[in-house]
Order: C-alpha cells, then sequence, then structure tokens
C-alpha cells in the first residue's frame, strides 16, 4: 500500500525497504479485473491528472510508492502529478531569520512565491535562502546545476542575485521557466535583510545542461554553488535519462559526482562556497553513508569544509506500527541530511601553520554511568533532542537500553585527564561497548589532536572489540571540531578509519539539544555547532 510519509528521499528509501507490498501481486489482481495493465496505468494517471492524494491511489489501486513514481516519470519526463498555476500570496516567508547553528529545521517547507512541494525530492526553499544570504552578496552570482523546477533560482530572483541553473531534464527547466515567471515587488519588508538600500532584481539564466560538464562558465567566475543533487538510485527525476544520476547506484553515483565536484572547484572563485546537500540510504538494514562518501568526493577535489550543517526532518516522531517495528526489528527511521558548506582556499591566506598543543596524552577509563529504570519509550529516529540540563542522561539511556541485552555493556570514556586512574577492568564477553570522547570538550584544537584522538580510538576498539559477542555493537560518541576556520569533520574520520572486517555500520545518529536560536554576535561569521554523533556498529551473526 502507498503511504506518502514525507518528500524526504531517505524517508521514502525507507518506507520503500519496509514495506511489505508486491506490485506484481497488485498488478496481477487489477489485470484481472481489468483485463489489461495499459488500461490499468490509464485509469491511475487519469487519477493523477485530477489530483487526487497519492495515498488515496495507491488504496485504490493496491500499488507502491515505487511503482507510482516510475509511471508518473514514464508518462509525463518528470516525478511530477497533478500540476497546478500557483497564486502569488506572499513573496518571503513569515518572521523569517537566518539559521545561527548547525542544526536546521523547518516546520514548515516553505510555500512563498512560487514554491511548491509536488517535485519530489526537492529541498525546502529555506535551505538555500539561508545559503544565499549568508555567503553572497546582492548583483553576485549563484550556480545550481542540479536545477530541477527552480527553488534556487526562485530565491536568487527574489533575493537580488544573479542566478545560472542547469539541469538535465527539459522537462524540469521548462517547469522551472514557470516557475521564475514572476515580477517581484521592489518595496519593503521585501529586502529587510539586505544592508543595501536598492536592489535589482535579474531574471535567471535557466537551461538544459550536465552537472558534469560546466565548460560554457569560465574558471574562478561563480560566487556560490547551491545545489540539491538526487540521490544515488532512490527518487528516479527522469525516465532513464542519459545523464541522469538519480538512477546509478552508489559507487557509480559518486564516481560521476567526483566530475561534478572537480567542475565545481574550477568554476568557483577562491575564497567562496558551494553548498550540498546529501543525505544517506540504507541497503540490506544498514545504513550507507553516502553523505559522508560524497563529502570525501568534494575534499578531493580540493575543497576544504567551512560548516557542516545537519537539516532535520521534521515530525518524524513514530507511532504504532512504526515504534513497534523500530523496537523489535532494531532500526532507526532516517531523518536527517548533511549539508556541508565547502569553501574553494585561497591557498596564499588559507595555508595554516601546525601549532601543537602540549597537554599530556590521552587516557580512555571506565565509566559508570549513572541509570535509573529503563525509558519508556526509546527515540526511533536517527535525530535525538534532549533537553540541555537532562542530554548526557537520556543520550546514555537511550543507547544503553537499545542496544544492551542480557550480557551487559560497558562504558568507556577518552579523556584529557592524564590523573585520572584507569579503571579498565579484566574483559568479559558483553552485548555493547559504548565510547565517548570527553577529550573533544576542549574549546580550540590542532591537527595533533585529531590524530591523537583517532589513534587512540582504534587501540581501544582493537583491545576491546574481540569480546563483543555475535549480533552485538559498538556505538561511538563523537562530534565535528573547528581548526581555524574550517571545520574537521571527526565523525566522518572515523568512518573512513574505523573499519573492522566483523563489524558493520548501522546507524549514524545527530544528537542535539531542544532547537534555539544562538543570538549572531557582530562579525560572527561562522554557525554555533550544536550537534554530536553516534555511530552505531553492529558485530555481523
Amino acid at each position: 500500500m502507498i503511504q506518502k510519509t514525507s518528500k524526504n528521499p531517505s524517508l521514502i528509501t525507507e518506507f520503500c525497504t519496509l514495506c511489505n507490498s508486491e506490485v506484481k501481486h497488485a498488478l496481477s489482481s487489477h489485470f484481472k479485473e481489468s483485463h489489461s495493465i495499459k488500461l490499468l496505468e490509464e485509469s491511475i494517471l487519469t487519477d493523477v491528472d485530477n489530483g487526487m492524494p497519492e495515498v488515496e491511489i495507491g488504496r485504490k489501486y493496491g500499488i507502491t510508492f515505487r511503482y507510482l513514481e516510475k509511471l508518473i516519470t514514464q508518462s509525463k519526463g518528470i516525478n511530477v502529478g497533478f500540476i497546478k498555476h500557483k497564486k502569488i500570496k506572499t513573496f518571503e516567508p513569515k518572521d523569517f531569520s537566518e539559521e545561527t547553528t548547525t542544526v536546521w529545521s523547518f516546520k514548515s517547507r516553505g510555500n512563498w512565491a512560487t514554491h511548491s512541494g509536488e517535485y519530489r525530492g526537492n529541498w525546502s526553499p529555506y535551505i538555500p535562502r539561508n545559503v544565499i544570504l549568508k555567503y553572497s552578496k546582492p548583483g553576485e552570482t549563484v550556480l545550481d546545476f542540479f536545477c530541477g523546477v527552480g527553488t534556487t533560482a526562485i530565491e536568487t530572483k527574489l533575493l537580488g542575485r544573479k542566478c545560472i541553473a542547469i539541469d538535465i531534464n527539459d522537462t524540469a527547466i521548462a517547469l522551472a521557466k514557470k516557475n521564475v515567471d514572476f515580477k517581484v515587488p521592489v518595496i519593503e519588508p521585501l529586502f529587510q535583510h539586505s544592508q543595501h538600500s536598492q536592489y535589482k532584481i535579474y531574471e535567471p539564466e535557466l537551461f538544459v545542461g550536465d552537472a558534469r560538464n560546466l565548460s560554457f562558465l569560465k574558471n574562478n567566475s561563480i560566487d556560490l554553488i547551491c545545489a540539491h543533487p538526487p540521490y544515488a538510485n532512490i527518487i528516479h527525476y527522469t525516465d532513464s535519462k542519459e545523464g541522469d544520476l538519480s538512477s546509478l547506484d552508489t559507487e557509480l553515483f559518486l564516481k560521476e559526482m567526483d566530475k561534478v565536484a572537480k567542475e565545481s572547484y574550477r568554476v568557483l572563485k577562491p575564497g567562496r562556497q558551494c553548498a550540498i546537500l546529501i543525505g544517506d540510504t540504507r541497503k540490506k538494514k544498514h545504513v550507507i553513508p553516502l553523505g559522508f562518501n560524497l563529502i570525501n568526493v568534494f575534499l578531493n577535489a580540493g575543497f576544504k569544509i567551512k560548516e557542516l550543517v545537519i537539516k532535520r526532518q521534521h515530525n518524524c516522531k513514530t507511532t504504532g506500527f512504526w515504534y513497534t517495528n523500530s523496537i523489535k526489528f532494531n532500526f532507526l527511521l532516517l531523518a536527517h541530511e548533511y549539508l556541508p558548506i565547502f569553501e574553494k582556499p585561497i591557498i596564499e591566506a588559507d595555508e595554516v601553520k601546525e601549532d601543537y598543543v602540549e597537554y599530556g596524552f590521552l587516557r580512555h577509563y571506565q565509566k559508570k554511568p549513572k541509570l535509573e529504570k529503563k525509558l519508556e519509550e526509546l527515540e526511533t529516529s536517527t535525530v535525538w533532542i534532549f533537553a540541555e540540563d537532562n542530554f548526557e542522561k537520556l543520550l546514555n539511556k537511550n543507547v544503553i537500553d537499545r542496544y544492551t541485552r542480557e550480557d551487559g555493556y560497558k562504558v568507556i570514556d577518552i579523556g584529557l585527564d592524564s590523573a585520572k586512574t584507569s579503571l579498565l577492568s579484566h574483559q568479559r564477553k558483553k552485548n555493547l561497548l559504548f565510547v565517548k570522547s570527553s577529550c573533544l570538550d576542549k574549546k580550540e584544537y590542532s591537527g595533533s589532536d585529531i590524530t591523537l584522538y583517532l589513534k587512540q580510538l582504534k587501540d581501544v576498539l582493537q583491545n576491546e572489540l574481540p569480546y563483543i559477542n555475535e549480533g552485538g555493537h559498538f556505538v561511538v560518541q563523537t562530534k565535528d571540531v573547528r581548526i581555524g576556520k574550517f571545520v574537521e569533520p571527526l565523525a566522518k574520520y572515523t568512518v573512513d578509519s574505523v573499519k573492522f572486517t566483523e563489524f558493520v555500520i548501522k546507524e549514524i545518529i545527530v544528537v542535539t539539544t531542544e532547537n534555539r536560536k544562538i543570538v549572531q554576535k557582530e562579525n560572527m561569521s561562522d554557525l554555533h555547532t550544536s550537534h554530536q554523533y553516534l555511530l552505531v556498529y553492529k558485530k555481523k551473526d
């Protein structure tokens, strides 16, 4: 049965993985009634054109979301069903303020101007709006090489930036041109976020093109790149059109994105930013760290990470069926995406001399967190949000209650305090090893800190993992840190370096405090880092 839980590609993937409906069975049943699959498909498409909700279509015909998506894409050349002309009611979001932390969450998707959520997989206009306002000025040029139906292009027009937007799908470009065809009233408070009194409106340049080949652009000619690529083989944007990256498996997708990253680096001006939204996916109940893998692609092209933002999917709390199965099958609903803000470094100015900080040495020691009775309800998505005053307690409880069985657990902390006595006891079999990282609570870091931390982490794991039972887990609590003007993504480094043949990464969890705005200080260019990670690995049965 089709279930439209979200436009978020990660959640759609999650649903498709868990859905027990069989398209062949459904089609066979309706074939007997209709005597023709063609007649059945025509009937489905008629309901789509009449604006029937997807959930109702699924119930009526007994088909899956994946089947409906494929049928619509084959018929219309784009994965949009019922399209209606949108009457503009407002040209900007109500009560908008720029994001100041590394966790972005928007209660509503955003529907000002001609923005619409009908195009599957397109991003919330709040994302390009924040990126454009923070990393560009009026009159500068923004590039989007995965244009879709023009979300970024609409925002550049509203905010007085020039825009070059391309897409491999000619149908998408045709729809994007309709979406940017409106007049902007240059009046207050439309441009209240600008320090410039005069705004000039620029019409976006939209055309069919391939993100892997930007030869029509000169070197160092773009001020900002802001793009949302299709996720590898999750949502299909075209009917197998040549050059469509959405139909590729993960390995080939990353290989082709390498070409995109190199072209991005070439056309972007030094010292300027490139924002790319990407999420993880699943295979055989285990997470595929597509986000971290794509970050590696752009780092290998020469970029550095200015910020690593977490885009949280709203309203992902599971109940009923979802909650029961989350506990029964021990899975979490994918509820976050990554928004790395890359920067093309200015080589001379951005070279950082290594400062080796002498603080003694790291020591790992056993911890016994204070645990009361079991939680009545566990977290069931990949974003855990706790009150600040109860943060560590609830985090510990969720990890230990979810991943511990009868053979118990062990908690080890990698800390800075060399005076602490090591409390490592004799080894025994266990179902959970939980490694915490209090050494990352410093305010300033150096490259040597990171090297030492990763080495200590690997030493701990090599010593402890032989004592984890089959089907058991180890969990690493870590976070990103900043050295100078750039972010060092320690969670990604850990996933890259921690590889043991007997273990597979099962979950990447983002942990944060309840949403609160940080007051932006004058001349404050960096976002406040407000999230941590839990990397969950499972021992193969």
